[in-house]
């Protein structure tokens, strides 16, 4: 009796042991992956096929949009998002920040590859970090060929937009019409402080506003800042 009894206590310490053990080896796996901070430098790249901003801009948000929907958390992809359009813009500390607040680790120094703090992988395709070196600009950068589908119909009503403007973190106000779309309101915007309408994208409420939506629609309310992130590639591009 007394000898079964002590048989189960080592078999008990046995398995403790092992356990352990194996919890340790795992910890020491986990830990292997250093964490690196974000490169202060923008990639350099060129498209297979040549596109537009417009093309490129489609082509992010159908990754935006789908890739949460296959693998990993939602809320990790949402700040990966965020991170990368701190990125391109240049403010590398708020991406950094951003990063770090959601536990996003970066083992090579760039987004391309991250790690949430459960060790799940998570890839940015290149092309939503920067614009590619042979980017198609219509019309020399001036306006797209459907400018003028795009003015607005000019009875609206007129109102001031509160607008960030990423380059600056300054705001600026912006008088449009309620009928405006925002390509109108793009172009209104380089009128008055010369930014490049290929250069600006223009975010309410989390979401990037398409150049045919109309100002009307997007039921921005008084007060209310409409986040405009100015493209700073030709700036901030660090030749490899």
């Amino acid at each position: 009796m007394g000898g079964c009894l002590g048989r189960n206590r080592e078999r008990e310490r046995n398995a403790s042991a092992s356990s352990e053990s194996v919890s340790r080896a795992n910890s020491g796996a986990s830990g292997t992956r250093k964490n690196h901070p974000l490169c202060h430098e923008v990639i350099r790249w060129k498209s297979d096929i040549p596109l537009t901003d417009g093309q490129l801009r489609s082509k992010r948000d159908e990754f935006w949009d789908t890739a949460p929907a296959f693998d990993g958390r939602k809320e990790i992809w949402d700040a990966l998002r965020a991170a990368a359009t701190a990125y391109e813009a240049c403010d590398f500390q708020l991406a950094q920040a951003i990063l770090d607040g959601a536990n996003v680790s970066v083992p090579n120094g760039f987004l391309t590859e991250c790690y949430d703090e459960l060790g799940s992988r998570y890839q940015v395709p290149v092309y939503c970090l920067s614009y590619p070196i042979n980017i198609v600009k219509d019309f020399n950068g001036r306006e797209s060929p459907d400018s003028s589908e795009n003015a607005g119909d000019g009875d609206g009503s007129e109102l001031v937009l509160k607008l960030r403007l990423s380059s600056t973190c300054c705001d600026v106000k912006l008088p449009v019409l309620s009928s405006d779309t925002i390509f109108a309101c793009k172009r209104k915007l380089k009128a008055q402080e010369g930014i490049e309408v290929s250069r600006q994208r223009w975010y309410f409420g989390g979401k990037l506003l398409g150049d045919k939506l109309r100002i009307d629609e997007v039921k921005i309310q008084s007060g209310y800042i409409i986040q405009v992130i100015v493209n700073q590639e030709e700036l901030c591009r660090v030749d490899s």
